[in-house]
């Protein structure tokens, strides 16, 4: 369980983090499910990516960097995932 607790905080804190972009840009042609997608795997990616970088210690260890790492992480992911689409519609 210790394992799976990053994980799923990270997957969370992506989701938001995906909602959040996909309401502040109106413009961004995703559905509902592609933004819970893209903030999931955003948001465990960009966890993980974090993690690596503060390593154990430090102001971003723990569950605060994951939730920070996966709100970042979904977010921009749910950004690119937005604009290629956008992108793709007006083709």
């Amino acid at each position: 369980m210790e394992a799976l607790l990053p994980i799923i905080v990270q997957a969370i804190a992506g989701i938001i983090g995906g909602e959040a972009v996909g309401a502040a840009i109106q413009k961004a042609a995703t559905g509902h499910v592609a933004r819970i997608i893209g903030g999931v795997i955003g948001g465990v990616g960009g966890g993980a990516a974090l993690a690596g970088m503060a390593g154990d210690g430090g102001a971003l260890g723990g569950l605060l960097g994951d939730a920070i790492g996966g709100l970042a992480g979904g977010g921009v992911l749910t950004a690119i995932i937005g604009a290629v689409m956008g992108a793709t519609k007006k083709a």
